[in-house]
């Protein structure tokens, strides 16, 4: 796994940058160091699976056997010795991470989804495990919990697909389904010009929509969960429908402007979440 130790130390950074709160200093500090031992997998395996040089596949192979290494106490790379006390402790399964790191063996095959629920599948491998993880570090996993987190995982992984649809162009990969780009009359050409079209801003906004509903979940997820998990849930699902606001605020050109969330729309959002779900809770 040459080169990718020296990604760890930019964990915390690129935490900073991300749609939603990895690790609100609201939580304890255990859960905190759990969540960023989580999200610094999470990080090394999509930076390889985006942007080592060499065959990305077998470097994917190395997480693999790492993450046994891992759990056995013997891992020799920073972020799998970080994360290695965590899987230790809280006895989790290693599932959720394989299936991290077979979205990124896919993204080496597969570059277009012929359907949304083509798309949906690969944001199960994609996304749906972190929420998962998150559940776990907290001790709350159940059938339903993860049923609606699924939901706000594979959202906030479409709002992301959203932000970067030109930088994924140039990659070579396109995230929005095939079909609604031919239902909105768009082509691929259309996701490198420095502007998009009105054809593809009626599509990005169809897409919002569908993020947008699906972050809905993120209520009644919330309002099963104790306080401080409620706030964390409350702050992924606020983050997304800030990042969601930013695009439709920018008139969905999300080739002309770079739609990040702002941070007093996250504050705001989260109050409106958390109250939300709170007021559920007392309700069921």
């Amino acid at each position: 796994m040459s080169g990718t130790s020296s990604a760890n130390d930019d964990f915390a950074e690129k935490a900073r940058h991300e749609n939603f709160p990895v690790a609100s200093r609201f939580l304890p500090r255990d859960a905190r160091a759990n969540l960023m031992a989580i999200y610094g997998f999470a990080r090394l395996t999509d930076d390889v699976g985006d942007e080592a040089e060499g065959d990305r596949l077998k470097l994917l192979d190395g997480l693999d056997a790492e993450l046994d290494l891992a759990a056995s106490g013997e891992a020799t790379d920073p972020t799998f010795q970080r994360l290695s006390p965590v899987i230790r402790d809280l006895n989790l399964r290693l599932d959720p991470f394989r299936r991290l790191i077979d979205a990124n063996r896919m993204d080496q095959r597969v570059s277009r989804y012929r359907t949304f629920d083509d798309l949906v599948g690969y944001c199960m491998l994609s996304a749906a495990p972190v929420g998962e993880l998150v559940l776990a570090v907290f001790g709350l996993t159940s059938e339903e919990r993860i049923r609606l987190s699924d939901k706000v995982c594979i959202a906030l992984q479409l709002v992301e697909h959203l932000q970067d649809v030109q930088e994924d162009a140039q990659r070579g990969r396109v995230y929005l389904p095939l079909e609604d780009m031919e239902r909105f009359g768009c082509v691929e050409g259309d996701l490198l010009e420095p502007h998009a079209t009105p054809a593809l801003r009626a599509l990005i906004s169809f897409e919002v929509d569908r993020a947008r509903d699906l972050l809905t979940a993120g209520v009644p997820l919330a309002s099963t969960l104790p306080l401080r998990p409620r706030v964390a849930v409350a702050g992924f699902t606020a983050g997304g429908v800030a990042a969601l606001e930013s695009i439709a605020r920018a008139k969905y050109d999300v080739l002309g402007v770079r739609c990040r969330p702002r941070k007093f729309d996250v504050a705001r959002h989260v109050l409106r979440y958390f109250g939300a779900a709170s007021l559920k809770r007392k309700e069921t």
